[in-house]
């Protein structure tokens, strides 16, 4: 991670050490489709998640083509899926299935969050239980 930041850093032409703690880069939608349904549900998602909230979190758009079911794209926050759906070449309504998939991909991210407020880590962290 702090190689990426490094690269970041330098690619806006300020110099590694000016930085005293590493940069967290949070409001990254990541567009990994293939199809242009796919690019174009991952930008109107994107579009919808700038547009409800702040994003203090990074997601993933992934897509899987198939010629009999359309596109399998799905959604992973903290590398854990939060949104999955078939959408079909010719969906007419993309935009407002890509406005209720950031919906819901929000209310779970939320639901996660109070999940790990609310675990108890006393001894062992999160990622051991």
């Amino acid at each position: 991670m702090s190689r990426l930041i490094a690269t970041l850093a330098l690619g806006l032409g300020l110099s590694a050490g000016a930085w005293a703690e590493e940069a967290e880069v949070y409001g990254l939608v990541i567009d990994n489709t293939i199809s242009r349904f796919g690019h174009d549900f991952h930008r109107y998602l994107s579009a919808r998640l700038q547009d409800v909230s702040p994003m203090d979190f990074d997601l993933v758009v992934r897509e899987r083509p198939s010629a009999r079911w359309g596109s399998l794209v799905w959604v992973e926050y903290d590398q854990q899926i939060v949104y999955r759906r078939f959408l079909q070449p010719n969906a007419s309504q993309l935009e407002e299935i890509a406005g209720q998939a950031a919906d819901q991909v929000l209310e779970q991210i939320n639901r996660t969050k109070l999940q790990n407020l609310l675990q108890d880590t006393f001894d062992l962290d999160r990622d051991e239980l």
